[in-house]
């Protein structure tokens, strides 16, 4: 079983990542940030820095993906490679961080590189509101995020909102953060993971 998690900055993945393989035993791949040479750089200067950043950040995920794919046990990934290219790298562009030529280069990279995946058996996307994600970006402290624009944090939820409603590459499972508080609330907790494994066992049948 091949899980994926989706959503924006602060939105619960990581938590929910480990959630996932404390309940299901499922192997947990969380996405690379405190080693990322290229954040702390971006968030100073992302017109310098976008297109490092994507690419290191599609490289990286490429190699994970097909290496979960090739393997049997079953996974859960914090954050996908789809949403690099459909979210990040496209808001960059879409507000002019990132260049014409930077981004088709991109997007021609990134297509050559997902044909060869196979997708997520579901994809599980945590929707949160600005102000949940500015409280969890504040609690979880890392400096580098501290500075993010409330426009930037909207910007990229408008673009999940419209890839998540097209999104047909297999079964997705919409939560919603707000409401969900799935690391202290006990009840909520177990609503989610009987949600997700109804959505899994849906995949077997």
């Amino acid at each position: 079983m091949f899980v994926a998690i989706a959503g924006n900055i602060g939105s619960g993945k990581s938590s929910l990542t480990s959630l996932l393989h404390q309940k299901f035993g499922w192997t947990p791949h969380f996405e690379s940030v405190d080693d990322n040479p290229y954040l702390p750089d971006f968030y100073a200067d992302m017109t310098r820095w976008s297109f490092h950043l994507q690419v290191y950040f599609l490289s990286k995920r490429f190699i994970l993906h097909r290496d979960i794919s090739e393997n049997d046990t079953s996974v859960v990934q914090d954050r996908s490679i789809y949403e690099d290219a459909e979210i990040f790298a496209m808001n960059l562009h879409n507000i002019g961080k990132m260049d014409d030529r930077d981004y088709e280069n991109y997007r021609s990279l990134y297509a050559a590189m997902t044909s060869y995946l196979q997708p997520p058996d579901l994809l599980i996307y945590l929707r949160a509101s600005i102000p949940t994600l500015q409280k969890q970006i504040r609690l979880r402290g890392r400096d580098f995020e501290q500075g993010i624009d409330i426009s930037y944090l909207e910007q990229l939820n408008s673009l999940y909102e419209n890839w998540i409603s097209s999104y047909d590459l297999g079964r997705v499972l919409v939560i919603d953060s707000d409401e969900t508080d799935f690391v202290h609330d006990m009840q909520k907790q177990e609503e989610i993971l009987y949600l997700i494994d109804q959505a899994v066992r849906h995949k077997h049948r």
